[in-house]
């Protein structure tokens, strides 16, 4: 009985340092996390939705409704996806490299105006230890690959996404111009109509005044807590987090 309860007790143990392991995972990684489960909501909201409305299209033109996997692969779905997603990639890539230049006296969102700051460092001059990024010990092409990287993902992805957009945008519209008897168009094609262009500005624009009011507002509004605000009783022209 003795060596039983003292199993039970390594194993009541065992799991209660897994639980802790678990919950400590979680607190580390909950913003990355939490945005990726909103993601997941959202972008299945989103396909629903859009299924649904796209049948009720489809009805109005006197043709079949589609289920949610046909809707998948429309041109409509990826057209729609994509437009939105390289908007997010643009503003985030040009952001990236806009607060690595720019500066704005007072907002969260900059670096501090006349002052060193540790984003300036070169890495060439820092001391290297065991948890130093390999492509920083490597040097050479590599660091000047990965210390620009941040931006490059953003723009690569921006790339692909509105290379998918165009796909995808010209499928949609040339079903539409054959539903009115008009001829398909290629790509190539459709990335020349105001159609392309309109879907993407009317993205993009949205994405900057986002940019712009948090790099304003952060000059004299706060959010206790988030990272993306100075402390609360920080002056409004005390520059940078």
């Amino acid at each position: 009985m003795a060596e039983t309860t003292g199993t039970q007790r390594a194993s009541g143990c065992h799991n209660g340092t897994e639980r802790t392991l678990m919950r400590d995972w979680i607190r580390n990684h909950g913003l990355l996390l939490a945005n990726i489960a909103l993601f997941l909501i959202f972008f299945a909201g989103m396909v629903i939705t859009g299924a649904a409305s796209y049948s009720e299209d489809q009805q109005a033109h006197g043709q079949a409704t589609v289920s949610i996997g046909e809707y998948l692969a429309t041109g409509a779905f990826v057209e729609a996806t994509f437009e939105n997603w390289e908007s997010e990639f643009l503003q985030m890539g040009m952001y990236v490299v806009l607060t690595a230049y720019l500066f704005q006296k007072g907002s969260s969102e900059s670096k501090p105006v006349g002052k060193a700051a540790p984003q300036d460092e070169d890495p060439r001059k820092a001391a290297h230890g065991p948890n130093t990024p390999w492509p920083v010990r490597r040097g050479g092409w590599v660091l000047k690959i990965y210390e620009h990287s941040l931006s490059g993902l953003f723009f690569l992805l921006f790339a692909a996404s509105i290379i998918l957009h165009a796909i995808g945008g010209a499928n949609a519209y040339s079903e539409e111009q054959t539903a009115h008897g008009q001829p398909p168009v290629t790509v190539l094609e459709y990335i020349g109509t105001p159609q392309f262009w309109f879907e993407s500005f009317q993205n993009w624009q949205s994405e900057f005044l986002a940019v712009a009011v948090i790099v304003g507002a952060s000059i004299y509004l706060r959010e206790r807590r988030s990272a993306e605000s100075k402390p609360v009783a920080e002056p409004h022209y005390e520059t940078g987090a």
